[in-house]
């Protein structure tokens, strides 16, 4: 059997003590700003291991489950953290296009 090798820390994992990952502030190099025509918009992709939940997306009401990679967002405003959303990466690209009528909240 081979030794096991080391796993380089994340940029959360440095201080030692396994820090949490913040998930409603906004961190630089994690999350982008999206500018949109329907506003500014905060916005951070998951990968399907960050993913240990199910979550309904508001695009298209469909489940995402766990370890399926996909995208958060929230409004770019302050206090905007609160409405956060969990959307597929397909659904969040083309919510623009289904129009009214359907509510992404």
């Amino acid at each position: 059997m081979s030794p096991r090798r080391a796993r380089r820390a994340g940029p959360f994992d440095r201080d030692g003590k396994g820090a949490a990952r913040p998930v409603g502030a906004f961190v630089p190099g994690l999350d982008r700003t999206e500018d949109w025509p329907d506003g500014e918009w905060r916005v951070r992709r998951l990968t399907g291991g960050a993913a240990d939940k199910v979550y309904r997306c508001p695009g298209c009401d469909q489940e995402i489950g766990a370890r399926v990679p996909h995208v958060v967002s929230w409004p770019a405003w302050p206090g905007g953290e609160d409405e956060r959303r969990h959307w597929h990466s397909a659904c969040w690209r083309n919510r623009l296009r289904h129009g009214p009528g359907r509510s992404r909240y």
